[in-house]
């Protein structure tokens, strides 16, 4: 559900070594930093950074993706603007992440702020009256909750890496802690209590967890141009104190403003229809959790991209990608036969 700081030092790292060694991509076809237009959008407590590829009006129905967090940034999505082809891509940094302003107000970290953030991208971007609202673990309850407030304005929602209630999720990766091997295990049980072991005890016993879930041995290497956009657009990257304010220090326990967090539900509120849930084969958020939340939403889809994690977009791209083409362009052509 939550974008790891220790994921996330790791690709501070690496774009640190192309910044180094790696010039920017000349070439504008395979650059994902060559918007079609950018825009700072005005919302509650500052201005967010939105990027389109595609013209608005133009095309099949446009799509935002919801990026993780709280505190993540967009930059994981980037091998998704291949979509672009058939109709407009939207990415943004929610307030207080990447290229968006950092006012660092606590009073702007509420998930009904947040929403309200998506209502006010579509307005500002104008001629958008419906969209694909596609959110990726904490950006899954945003598109839940933007889909149950505002259903004339959305043609489709994908739950992805799903979280959706924080008892759930916690209950979840505990599991998986269990499933891991039994030093690793007993390591992060000792490092989640009252006197935890020191920072390079605990360390490789979180990184052995997000290997497994979060982040596979076997993925691939980051490309030039992945690396260039990151270090182009990555701004100010992921927020740690809005992390541990809305959620806590760890994936396993949830000490902030989240930890009563249930919008579970909203799903009996919202078209099943036009639902689907997406996971990795070894995601953090577990496929049973998720086929309850399925089973909470009839006529809902659910998709689970072999070998892939919770990082499954970056991990797998085109599985994802031709996961949500096609689930797009069934939901358009549902559409406009009045389905």
């Amino acid at each position: 559900m939550i974008v790891k700081p220790l994921l996330v030092a790791a690709l501070a790292l690496l774009a640190v070594t192309a910044s180094a060694q790696t010039a920017l991509p000349t070439d504008p076809a395979a650059d994902w930093s060559v918007a079609t237009s950018e825009h700072r959008v005005p919302v509650e407590g500052g201005k967010v950074w939105v990027r389109v590829n595609g013209v608005i009006g133009e095309g099949e129905t446009p799509v935002i993706f919801i990026h993780g967090g709280p505190g993540g940034t967009h930059v994981n999505f980037g091998s998704l603007l291949s979509l672009a082809d058939t109709r407009p891509v939207i990415l943004y940094d929610q307030l207080d992440s990447g290229m968006s302003d950092h006012p660092e107000n606590a009073a702007n970290w509420r998930p009904e702020r947040f929403v309200a953030e998506l209502e006010a991208i579509r307005k500002a971007l104008g001629g958008v009256e419906r969209w694909h609202v596609i959110g990726h673990s904490w950006g899954s309850a945003l598109a839940l909750e933007y889909a149950a407030a505002y259903p004339e304005h959305t043609a489709s929602a994908v739950l992805s890496g799903t979280f959706l209630s924080t008892s759930h999720w916690i209950t979840g990766t505990n599991l998986l802690i269990r499933d891991l091997p039994d030093d690793v295990a007993a390591t992060i049980r000792a490092c989640e209590g009252p006197t935890p072991p020191a920072a390079n005890v605990c360390e490789p016993a979180t990184a052995a967890f997000y290997a497994a879930y979060n982040g596979r041995p076997d993925r691939p290497a980051p490309t030039p141009v992945m690396l260039a956009y990151r270090q182009r657009y990555g701004g100010k990257g992921f927020n740690a104190t809005l992390y541990n304010a809305m959620w806590g220090p760890t994936e396993f326990r949830a000490s902030g403003s989240l930890a009563g967090y249930d919008v579970s539900g909203l799903l009996a509120r919202v078209d099943g229809k036009r639902v689907m849930f997406v996971v990795g084969q070894y995601d953090e958020a577990r496929l049973d959790t998720v086929q309850d939340f399925l089973a909470l939403t009839p006529g809902a889809e659910l998709a689970v991209v072999p070998g892939g994690s919770h990082a499954y977009i970056t991990e797998r791209p085109e599985v994802a990608e031709a996961i949500f083409r096609d689930w797009m362009a069934r939901k358009d052509a549902q559409g406009r036969e009045g389905k």
